[in-house]
């Protein structure tokens, strides 16, 4: 297959994983094998936070300016013919040093926003379980530092932040991206309200592919996917069930609240290999995502719509962009178990409305969600960021 444009055979993506398989990960791959799947040539560019563990590297240091990161992109790209950089991660072992490396040598820069990480030190825009934009009304990163946003650290925090301030500073996140990737309009105008430059910040949704066709929902349970934290709604969902047991409710995730009391009628699954979670969401009635903190576009709903499962979700953040109450799904007041109580018994007393949702929740995957649909809106992006490239260079010389 030949790619829609022929100015970008071949791409250079970049991504640094976490040490935990997170939604970031899966959407690197996919894009990944999308490109290629349509006749681009991708090079990878890729480091793993397991490094860190083993000490090889100085990760505060390397989360500012990564030397290795930046020597080594700089030769790949003076070495080979490459029509753009994706991003997808660079925190902390590749850094913004990559950028720096690849635009030197002539190479237009997009980066997805994942996560709140450019706004935010913890990446969430939360605190203690709820939503916190102290940072960004404040205009100033301090209130990071003296919370220890990242992972609870101030110190590590501290790294986090300094990177942060090197590269506002330095003007790096306004001249050295051409495009920047937001998941959801929500989290475009939050970006914008941080200092991205609103001009180059693209709205454009994940993808499942390949599509793994609708389910029945004949399993009569409710499931939740995701991290087990306390920013997930972990303790608004076991609230819940505690209220009103009216349907078995399955838990598919790991993390820092996995030894919740979750009450008779919940049953937790650990970590689930993405093809069983598919199968989970084809039996299931209903998913269910309570978050208590801000979701950028979460990859959750967009593999529930895939598979013809309504969402009952927070009302909150970018999440009713998504879940169109009484359409594909439900949406509930955030952080509150009683109200999601009575949504899953809704749910479960209305089987005609529910089948109705089931349908509507794959006609939106298929008019919004497809690789096919993506893939055109990601080429249309690269190309936006290859015209804002070539632009900046003549307004330079």
């Amino acid at each position: 297959m030949r790619p829609l444009n022929r100015a970008l055979d071949t791409v250079l993506g970049v991504h640094n994983y976490y040490q935990q398989v997170g939604g970031e990960d899966h959407v690197f791959a996919n894009e990944t094998a999308l490109l290629e799947q349509n006749g681009h040539t991708v090079l990878r560019h890729e480091e793993h936070n397991g490094r860190i563990e083993s000490g090889t590297i100085t990760a505060a240091r390397d989360a500012v300016w990564s030397r290795y990161t930046f020597q080594h992109l700089e030769s790949l790209a003076r070495s080979t013919t490459i029509g753009l950089a994706h991003f997808h991660n660079t925190f902390p072992l590749i850094s913004p040093a990559a950028y720096y490396a690849v635009q030197r040598a002539g190479i237009p820069v997009v980066q997805t926003l994942h996560n709140f990480r450019l706004i935010c030190a913890g990446a969430t825009l939360s605190r203690n379980g709820a939503v916190c934009e102290s940072c960004l009304e404040r205009k100033s990163l301090l209130p990071g530092i003296a919370h220890g946003c990242y992972r609870n650290s101030r110190s590590a925090t501290i790294a986090v932040t300094t990177m942060l301030t090197v590269h506002r500073a330095a003007g790096t996140y306004q001249t050295q991206v051409d495009a920047y990737i937001a998941l959801s309009e929500f989290a475009r105008r939050k970006f914008i309200e941080g200092g991205l430059p609103r001009d180059r910040i693209v709205v454009k949704p994940n993808c499942v592919s390949p599509d793994p066709g609708a389910g029945d929902g004949r399993g009569g349970y409710a499931l939740f996917v995701g991290r087990l934290s306390e920013e997930k709604g972990v303790g608004t969902l076991a609230a819940a069930w505690r209220k009103s047991n009216t349907i078995p409710l399955r838990v598919a995730g790991d993390g820092p609240l996995r030894d919740t009391a979750w009450p008779e009628g919940v049953t937790w699954l650990g970590i689930q290999p993405r093809d069983h979670v598919m199968r989970l969401m084809q039996g299931a009635r209903v998913l269910v995502l309570p978050s208590t903190c801000y979701e950028n576009g979460p990859m959750s709903i967009i593999e529930a719509f895939a598979c013809g499962l309504p969402v009952i979700a927070s009302n909150l953040g970018s999440l009713p962009e998504f879940v169109t109450h009484g359409r594909t799904g439900l949406l509930f007041r955030p952080g509150d178990p009683e109200d999601l109580a009575r949504k899953v018994r809704w749910a479960v007393e209305h089987p005609e409305e529910l089948r109705a949702m089931r349908a509507n929740a794959r006609r939106e995957y298929e008019e919004k969600y497809t690789a096919e649909r993506n893939y055109k809106m990601l080429i249309s992006i690269y190309e936006m960021a290859i015209e804002n490239f070539q632009r900046r260079r003549r307004e330079a010389s």
